[in-house]
Order: C-alpha cells, then sequence, then structure tokens
C-alpha cells in the first residue's frame, strides 16, 4: 500500500536512475501523464506495466479512485512526462490524498529541470525562489510587480513561444541590465545555455525561431553576478 514518485529524464534516457527502474518494474500500475510517452519510455527499459491515465486534466476526477485502488492493496508509481511529478507537473493533489489517508508515499530523487539550469547559470545558488510557470495572462504583471525587489535568484519555467515575451516583461520590470540565463533542451543533442543582461538574451532569442523546454534563471536585485563563496562581514 504505496504510492512511489518517479522521476523520469528530461531528455537523456540514460538519466533514468537504478532504483527508478527497479520500482518501475515491480509495481502494479504506472500513473503516467501521458500513456504514450511513458509507454515509450518502459519499452526502453524493457519493462512492462499496466498504464493509466493521471494528469492535470483528469486529476480531480481521478484521485479518489487512485487511492482507494491503493488502498486495497495496489503499489502505484507516479511519473510525469519528463522530470520530478508535482513540480509544475501533476502529482501534488495525489501526494496529499495520500498523506490524509495514511499511503506510505516514497519519492525518489532523480531529474529536474531547473537544478542544472540553476547550477549551469553562474548567478548565485545559494538562495532561490522558484516561480514555476508565470500565469499566461490574469494576473502576470501582479506576479512579476511582487518580484520587482526579490534579492534571491529566480527560476521560471517558459514555453517557446512566450520567451520573447517573458524576457521583454523582465526587462520592463527587473531593468535591462539585469543578468538573466535561458537554458533551453537541457541534456538533449541541442542543449543551449545563454547567459547574458535581459537586453542581450532577448536580442538573441528575438532573431531565432525558438524550440524546446526552456528554464530562464533571473538574478535578483542587487545581486550581479556574486558568487556563492563571497562572504560578507
Amino acid at each position: 500500500m504505496k504510492l512511489f514518485i518517479v522521476p523520469t529524464p528530461i531528455g537523456n534516457l540514460e538519466d533514468i536512475t537504478l532504483r527508478a527502474i527497479n520500482v518501475l518494474k515491480t509495481v502494479d500500475v504506472v500513473l503516467a501523464e501521458d500513456t504514450r510517452t511513458s509507454g515509450n519510455l518502459l519499452k526502453h527499459l524493457g519493462i512492462s506495466k499496466p498504464l493509466q491515465s493521471y494528469h492535470i486534466h483528469n486529476e480531480h476526477q481521478t484521485v479518489t479512485r487512485v487511492i482507494e485502488r491503493i488502498l486495497k492493496g495496489e503499489t502505484m508509481a507516479l511519473v510525469s512526462d519528463a522530470g520530478t511529478p508535482a513540480v509544475s507537473d501533476p502529482g501534488f493533489l495525489l501526494v496529499r490524498e495520500c498523506i490524509k489517508y495514511g499511503i506510505t508515499i516514497e519519492c525518489l530523487p532523480g531529474p529536474t529541470a531547473f537544478v542544472p539550469a540553476l547550477v549551469n547559470s553562474g548567478l548565485p545558488s545559494d538562495r532561490f525562489t522558484f516561480e514555476g510557470f508565470l500565469p499566461h495572462k490574469k494576473g502576470r504583471q501582479t506576479r512579476l510587480q511582487n518580484l520587482v525587489n526579490e534579492e534571491r535568484t529566480m527560476i521560471f519555467y517558459e514555453s517557446p513561444h512566450r520567451l520573447v515575451k517573458s524576457l521583454t516583461q523582465f526587462a520592463e520590470y527587473f531593468g535591462p541590465d539585469r543578468q538573466v540565463s535561458v537554458s533551453r533542451e537541457l541534456t538533449k543533442i541541442f542543449e543551449e545555455n545563454i547567459r547574458g543582461t535581459v537586453t542581450e538574451v532577448l536580442a538573441y532569442f528575438s532573431a531565432k525561431t525558438i524550440k524546446g523546454e526552456i528554464v530562464i534563471i533571473v538574478g535578483g536585485k542587487n545581486s550581479g553576478a556574486k558568487s556563492n563563496d563571497d562572504s560578507e562581514d
């Protein structure tokens, strides 16, 4: 009677852990954000397990039935299309309900996009705030306004067709000289990490077709390029 949270590769399939493979081999059911994507991963790993759809559009309707099955003795693994479930992906609701009903949760460590993006950005990583995706419309400007005086490094997820819009708004709210790093297609063949001021990075991406998953790292107010080993008296 257990739920495993299993991170999956964000690009490079070699990033799956041995522990994750063993868990996927032993559970009764795999809850998948997209059964086709997860089915391809299981096939690549030589694993055959029943897949059940569990995604942002059906989790409120599905969570009760999933809980009932786990309480009857089934062991399940929750995976997302890429990375760690419940981090800007479905999973929070299920985890909360499992806690409510006393179901054991075992969360495996593994791939997530924002950690390598943060580390290779060159921006301070001792203190940071994960903002995930900005609201598409309503509440977007309010969120940015609330972050104007944020001193910690900020982490955002973004889609390709909104990247230029976000960088333009970062220049408006945070200033054109704020340091940023944009990581695209992490762990994949065409991985790209572009660093500089908002103005410089915006100019780069405005001149090209943008594809792939994106993480934006933004320096906090007055952070400059201060390294982690800098200290203050």
